[in-house]
């Protein structure tokens, strides 16, 4: 079993930057797939941004060239650097992780075997 902690949410201006942390228990973390996902209130959850065991990096097309995920697999942990945020982005945001490898990319939730309890991060215009 591989539990997700979430941190770094909070509240910010837009224009503002938050980089949000996902600590994995497992120590077969840098075989792992991992995936940061939001649900803003009323909506469905989405598809942020996925980080492959590789290295590689994709994104939704909201947002390109404001977000990047990392990973530092010496401490388990993927992080998601939010920059120019905008109301929009106001959602609890989830990490995932994959820990089984696969040709398919993780943009759909069904992906990934374990979540994350979330941390909510608010957008103030």
């Amino acid at each position: 079993q591989v539990q997700l902690v979430e941190s770094g949410g909070g509240v910010v201006q837009a224009g503002g930057s938050l980089r949000l942390s996902c600590a994995a228990s497992e120590r077969t973390f840098s075989s792992f797939d991992m995936g940061w996902f939001r649900q803003a209130p009323g909506k469905a959850r989405e598809f942020v941004s996925t980080i492959r065991w590789s290295g590689n990096t994709y994104y939704t097309n909201s947002v390109k060239g404001r977000f990047t995920i990392s990973r530092d697999n010496a401490k388990n942990t993927v992080y998601l650097q939010m920059n120019s945020l905008k109301s929009e982005d106001t959602a609890v945001y989830y990490c995932a992780a994959r820990t089984t490898r696969t040709g398919l990319l993780g943009t759909f939730e069904d992906f990934y075997d374990y979540w994350g309890q979330g941390t909510q991060v608010t957008v103030s215009s």
